[in-house]
């Protein structure tokens, strides 16, 4: 059977002798690092040194686009000319491509509509701009819907 256990008086907790801390509740205030005067200051200088700073960067800025503005003011004739010489080269491919294609019709003129000249009052060196895709028609199909792109959102 159970031995027999010696009668102990439970222990209570109680609390430490003189008692428990305070339970500190009073405001404590943040340690201040820096006054007023110190915080103007700091900012008083590092706006002075920013604003110094933006100065000579605007400078350098102002300098560079005068530059490219020189530069495309020199550069923009010759990409003019590139362009127009461009221009004239595609109107040339599609008339070798219209002789090409049309070669086996009878009685065909490459730039006349049947040897009907299109434009009869226009003076025969007059230069007739065509219309977007009658420049376009013996391009490649990139070409033309890269162009068609530009044009539709500009």
């Amino acid at each position: 059977m159970a031995t027999a256990v010696s009668h102990v008086p439970p222990k209570q907790d109680l609390p430490p002798a003189g008692g428990y801390k305070k339970i500190p509740f009073a405001r404590v205030p943040p340690k201040s690092y820096f006054t007023g005067f110190t915080m103007i200051g700091t900012y008083v200088a590092v706006t002075t040194v920013g604003l110094g700073i933006y100065y000579l960067t605007a400078k350098k800025v102002k300098r560079d686009e005068i530059e490219m503005r020189s530069a495309q003011n020199v550069i923009f004739p010759i990409l003019i000319a590139e362009r127009d010489r461009e221009f004239l080269r595609q109107l040339r491919r599609n008339r070798d491509e219209e002789a090409e294609l049309m070669k086996n019709v009878p009685g065909w003129e490459v730039g006349t509509w049947y040897g009907e000249p299109v434009f009869k009052t226009l003076p025969e060196d007059t230069l007739v701009t065509p219309i977007f895709k009658e420049f376009y028609a013996h391009a490649d199909w990139k070409s033309y819907a890269k162009r068609a792109h530009i044009k539709l959102w500009s």
